[in-house]
């Protein structure tokens, strides 16, 4: 079962990717809006991913 969840999300991962690069080739309306959703989506779970992680070491001299 976990393989399947693991299996559809990796679709939508490559399908959102291909959305992209062909919506920055000018494809079709429908590319743009999924590659712009990829992209967001993409966006915050970055965001999420660098929560709690600070500066490390140095100092600003």
């Amino acid at each position: 079962m976990a393989e399947l969840i693991v299996a559809g999300i990796l679709v939508l991962v490559v399908g959102g990717c291909a959305c992209v690069f062909w919506a920055a080739r000018g494809g079709p309306r429908w590319a743009r809006v999924v590659a712009a959703v990829t992209l967001a989506v993409a966006e915050a779970v970055g965001r999420s991913g660098r929560k709690g992680v600070g500066r490390s070491g140095g100092s600003d001299d």
